[in-house]
């Protein structure tokens, strides 16, 4: 399997990581950790499924969260904790299982869109559509990162040769944002919420949900000795995880409302996150799609990230998954 190097993970990290020490009795407390929590929507359905008991009711007592700083690092430390279940970027994933002595496997999807991605510009600008970036100079985070990998994506999908626009990195979204205003480039990349947040002050010259399909952008995933030993904890997680999906799906006004509470989220803030990842379902119930995992490695290929095939078969394992969600690849 190609190698990613561990810079890649660091990329990634709004992706939700989780981990804990899971018991042997739902009626045992349980913690675990969640990558950028309260700052992502990855991890919306690890905070519904705890204010609504779902992980209980599935056999899980989730009751606390512990912050994580995500990257090549937390992976490894998730592997090797006790219950080494987490939900990483799928980029994350398959830098830990090409980089050996790690002997994982891929158990549930978490999130298939890059919805919450957008390419910005100024009010005031003549830039009206990607296209009119031909020749001008666009601000990502920084090379290899997701913000280039989408852009390249759009302009794949547009027909648009990447050589005839500057990439500058500017190191991050907000810094990004400040070359936008002071001239530097014509258009930046920016994510939700700071895109719900500064609304105001930039027009939306491209949705990503608008040009790019379904992709997995982070999956679940574990270790084959713990799943072997320990098969009913990772049904018990992703059943709790579905639940709370679902739970987003029927009621979006409720999920916002624990947003809200439980990351001190903007009222009005947190209903348009939830509301905007709605349509384009960010979260999904745990079943993989091959298309849509081979959709984010094509991105990979794009900045260089992997070369050759991804062997699926080798790296994922359905059988937690319910009945109704396993498929064939």
């Amino acid at each position: 399997m190609p190698l990613l190097p561990l810079p890649m993970l660091r990329q990634f990290g709004l992706i939700a990581l989780v981990a804990g020490s899971l018991a042997q009795s739902p009626s045992f407390a349980e913690e675990i950790s969640v990558t950028q929590w309260g700052q992502s929507l990855y991890g919306a359905p690890f905070a519904v499924g705890m204010d609504k008991g779902l992980f209980k009711k599935a056999g899980i007592d989730i009751t606390g969260i512990i912050g994580s700083a995500g990257g090549g690092t937390t992976v490894r430390n998730i592997l090797a904790s006790a219950t080494p279940y987490g939900e990483v970027a799928l980029p994350a994933a398959l830098a830990a299982a090409a980089q050996g002595g790690l002997d994982l496997i891929i158990v549930n999807v978490g999130t298939h869109t890059v919805a919450e991605s957008s390419l910005v510009t100024m009010p005031n600008s003549d830039i009206k559509t990607i296209d009119d970036l031909v020749g001008k100079k666009v601000a990502i985070t920084s090379p290899k990162s997701s913000s280039e990998m989408i852009f390249l994506m759009e302009l794949k999908a547009k027909g648009i040769d990447p050589a005839k626009i500057t990439r500058v990195a500017a190191g991050g979204y907000p810094p990004a944002l400040t070359m936008l205003e002071q001239g530097a480039v014509s258009a930046a990349g920016l994510i939700e919420p700071l895109s719900i947040i500064r609304k105001d002050r930039y027009r939306t010259v491209l949705a990503a949900k608008d040009v790019l399909p379904p992709m997995t952008t982070s999956v679940g995933i574990t270790t084959r000795e713990f799943a072997k030993a320990h098969p009913d904890k990772l049904k018990a997680i992703i059943a709790g995880r579905r639940a709370a999906v679902e739970a987003i799906y029927a009621n979006p006004g409720e999920a916002a409302a624990v947003l809200q509470k439980m990351w001190n989220f903007d009222p009005a803030v947190a209903k348009v996150a939830v509301d905007n990842m709605i349509g384009p379902k960010m979260w999904s119930l745990g079943d993989f799609d091959r298309a849509e995992l081979e959709r984010t490695v094509d991105g990979l290929r794009l900045i260089g990230e992997v070369k050759g095939e991804i062997d699926w078969s080798k790296l994922i394992d359905q059988s937690f998954l319910p009945a109704d969600l396993q498929r064939k690849l």
